[in-house]
């Protein structure tokens, strides 16, 4: 874990998740600047999600498309139903999950201050209600909707510490508020409520399972697109991705690849990897969900040309690392 207040290279503050951290923190979110924040599914960049120039910023520091929207936290489900027009079945997945890792879809309401630019232009917004204190403190202080996509660069591996945070956008970004290692370490499930039935957008740390429980039916999905308008964040088909080509569900390692383990599986020609990791060796989900991303950092710094993956079972949890990995290996 990292450690709250330690010295980071200049550029970019590391703040502690206290009172006087969270108050330096909001005061830097309304001066229009940007902080990286804990959830406990990954790191967010935060910045004011009504400020069309705070967004813009966003968008820059990630180097990431404009076209694709970005998820709003609010301090909790009131202030989510200022932002967003909430059915029954909406209502009902906020009742059950927040806060949690769960991002709803929603019309945007006549009300909302949720930029433009924020929603790239659609008529919906992404709301989310975070579970983490330090987080919830900072949207009680900050008081408007925070834009928060993932604290990396576009398209890299997702930030589940403070360090990983610098690592790709330490100078770039004003502060960090350090609140350790997450503890889902998988984005939020992303659950579409428009017009018709609900579609699950992206799979994360709500499951399907417990998704069904609530609606009544199996959502349609999960979605991946290259379209020039997702609907929802966190859909481009190529997401994710280490430096190192992926190669997934592999029986046979190829020499000086890194190797990816889940559970007790060894593929044929495992001694020849460069690097190794185990996931999970008792074969948990939750314990791999929380391990993905650091795991895929430490294996590219081992500077494998290829990461290769052992078979994930797409159970539970297993549906969302799976998701994750196969938008890594996607072509770039």
């Amino acid at each position: 874990m990292s450690d709250p207040g330690s010295t980071v290279p200049a550029g970019t503050k590391l703040l502690r998740p206290d009172d006087a951290g969270i108050a330096e923190a909001a005061a830097i979110l309304r001066a229009g600047g940007l902080v990286a924040f804990p959830t406990e599914t990954v790191y967010g960049l935060g910045g004011d999600a009504t400020d069309p120039a705070a967004v813009a910023g966003i968008y820059a520091a990630k180097a990431r498309p404009s076209f694709n929207p970005l998820i709003a936290h609010v301090h909790d489900a009131a202030a989510a139903r200022i932002q967003g027009v909430f059915g029954d079945e909406a209502s009902r997945l906020a009742d059950a999950f927040w806060p949690g890792p769960l991002t709803l879809v929603v019309p945007a309401s006549a009300e909302t201050r949720v930029c433009d630019l924020a929603r790239a232009g659609l008529p919906s917004v992404a709301l989310r209600v975070p579970d983490d204190d330090a987080t919830r403190a900072l949207l009680a202080a900050f008081g408007r909707p925070l834009a928060g996509p993932s604290a990396n660069r576009s398209g890299r591996v997702s930030p589940t510490r403070a360090a990983h945070v610098l690592a790709d956008l330490d100078g770039r970004i004003a502060a960090v508020l350090d609140g350790g290692d997450t503890q889902v370490g998988l984005e939020s499930t992303v659950i579409a409520c428009l017009a018709g039935p609900a579609r699950l957008l992206r799979p994360g740390g709500i499951t399907r399972d417990r998704l069904r429980a609530i609606l009544g039916y199996d959502p349609a999905g999960p979605e991946t697109t290259d379209a020039e308008a997702p609907v929802g964040p966190g859909l481009l088909a190529s997401h994710y991705a280490p430096n190192a080509r992926v190669r997934l569900d592999v029986t046979r390692v190829a020499p000086g690849e890194a190797l990816l383990l889940f559970g007790s599986f060894l593929p044929e020609g495992q001694e020849t990897a460069r690097a190794r990791l185990n996931l999970s060796p008792a074969g948990n989900p939750a314990e791999a969900a929380a391990r993905l991303f650091g795991a895929l950092r430490e294996l590219d710094a081992s500077g494998a040309p290829t990461i290769a993956v052992a078979p994930i079972p797409p159970d539970g949890l297993g549906e969302a690392i799976r998701d994750r990995l196969v938008r890594a290996a996607a072509p770039r």
